[in-house]
């Protein structure tokens, strides 16, 4: 899934942008890093249609980062539509 989100020509990095997103029906897949903190969490969790986007958990924010292409952690990304 990570491959995905590394080669995706439209991603979102970050929690405004992912939520931005969200609330506008533009995301497929989420991805959220396990060492996130639990509001982040809840935040995301929340903002997620039931049942119409994927939702993928990474290993730590720094890998997250890293698939991204940024040299920072991240605690949630996002592939959108096309």
């Amino acid at each position: 899934m990570l491959d995905e989100l590394k080669n995706a020509q439209n991603k979102v990095v970050g929690l405004k942008q992912l939520l931005r997103e969200l609330e506008a029906d533009n995301v497929v897949c989420v991805f959220v890093a396990d060492d996130a903190e639990v509001h982040l969490k809840e935040k995301i969790s929340t903002a997620v249609p039931g049942g119409h986007v994927k939702i993928a958990a990474v290993e730590s924010m720094d890998k997250l980062g890293e698939t991204c292409g940024i040299e920072v952690g991240a605690a949630c990304a996002g592939i959108l539509k096309k």
